[in-house]
């Protein structure tokens, strides 16, 4: 059984959020909830209206929170999961997130990252030299932090394994359990 680390906040897409939570879960694994603090983070719902150049945002369910980001000792987990939404863009700022992905990062150990959830490693250049998919409008952010932008549903570049957003979830899925599963041996 793998421990996972989930780092979202408030405006964290409600299906990047909660489907990798039940999938490991469902799959024998401990799933983990971090945000800046210990209350319920409230989700929200993204979706992609006719008429619209861009998706629609709705409240969603709130989320319970295990720990705080501070109170993460990241040697205490397998693998680092992070969502999508809104909460990346501020997450990323967040010092005891640095200190946590990074930590990931630096042992090659099992990262996933879903929709935007790319913008934390690309902050904090964690992605140069590496593939990843993304919201595809982070085309150019990804390309910024020194990555090459994939549009696909399931890119692993090593122990990383990312998607473009909740429709890609069960491809995304199959992968982080699979590198998951290998990096436990």
């Amino acid at each position: 059984m793998a421990r996972v680390l989930i780092l979202t906040g408030d405006a964290a897409e409600e299906l990047d959020s909660m489907y990798p939570v039940f999938r490991l879960r469902e799959g024998g694994h401990e799933a983990i909830v971090a945000a800046p603090t210990t209350r319920p983070v409230k989700l929200v719902v993204h979706d992609f209206e006719p008429g619209w150049d861009a998706y629609t945002e709705k409240p969603g369910h709130q989320l319970p929170v295990d720990l705080a980001f501070s109170e993460v000792d990241p040697a205490e987990y397998d693998a680092v999961v992070i969502p999508g939404g809104r909460a990346p863009e501020y997450i990323r700022t967040d010092p005891d997130v640095a200190r946590i992905v990074t930590h990931f990062f630096d042992r090659g150990l099992p990262v996933g990252t879903i929709c935007h959830g790319a913008q934390v490693p690309a902050a904090l250049g964690l992605l140069r030299g590496r593939t990843t998919a993304a919201f595809p409008p982070l085309k150019a952010d990804v390309e910024q932090a020194g990555g090459t932008f994939a549009d696909a549903p399931d890119v692993v570049d090593g122990a990383m394994v990312s998607c473009r957003g909740w429709p890609d979830l069960p491809e995304w899925s199959r992968a982080f359990m699979q590198v998951l599963e290998k990096s436990l041996g």
